[in-house]
């Protein structure tokens, strides 16, 4: 067996376990399954990953990754806020229809971490991955568009990625590419709403300050 950085072989180990996954179902990818798919020894899986619960926080990173928009970061500064959520829907899109399988390990891994107390946290995990993502998401549009969200953007993260999910699974189910793809765009619209002018000030108060003298009339 060919010696190679831990970070490699983790992530060797890592595309293992998915594929497993993805052709066996979660709970098929054991260590041993694993080990063998990767053709390592247990040894190996265990140098590398304190367990399985380990293994499949990696797995959720991954597939986290995986399922997240491309790089948002080349968004020209001054679009419009439109079209900066619009450019946020394509990458939306583009990385649910090119990942199917990820998107349903993503469902799967998420299911089998609820039954299984041992791996309750990866679920726990995967989801503040996700909402972290739609964090930064949010912040990026802000900044290129020149706008601030007038609803707290943790939350919004948090519905964002829970529209997207569920758009992503029924998409699964029906495979209706313009539906789903329409249901991302009208919820682009909508959070597209949700912005102020970030240089936008509270109007000035037009009251006389307390402590200002009021002008001497002219029989003062």
């Amino acid at each position: 067996m060919n010696r190679m950085p831990v970070a490699e072989r983790r992530a060797q180990l890592i595309e293992a376990a998915m594929t497993v996954a993805s052709r066996d179902g979660i709970d098929a990818a054991t260590v041993r399954a694993v080990a063998a798919e990767a053709g390592v020894s247990l040894g190996v899986v265990h140098y590398c990953f304190q367990d399985k619960a380990e293994l499949m926080r990696a797995m959720a990173h991954a597939i986290t990754a995986q399922n997240s928009p491309t790089d948002l970061s080349t968004l020209p500064a001054g679009i419009g806020i439109d079209d900066a959520v619009q450019a946020v829907v394509d990458a939306f899109w583009q990385a649910i229809s090119r990942t199917r399988g990820a998107q349903l390990l993503s469902y799967e891994l998420t299911t089998a971490s609820l039954r299984h107390a041992e791996l309750r946290d990866v679920a726990l995990e995967q989801y503040r991955g996700q909402w972290a993502t739609g964090e930064a998401i949010l912040a990026e549009v802000a900044r290129v568009a020149g706008v601030r969200w007038t609803v707290d953007t943790a939350a919004l993260a948090r519905l964002m990625v829970a529209a997207v999910d569920g758009i992503a699974l029924a998409w699964l189910v029906d495979e209706d590419d313009e539906a789903s793809r329409g249901s991302i765009e009208a919820f682009g619209r909508f959070i597209a709403t949700l912005t102020e002018p970030a240089d936008q000030t509270e109007p000035a108060d037009q009251a006389e300050p307390a402590d200002q003298a009021p002008a001497a009339g002219p029989d003062a």
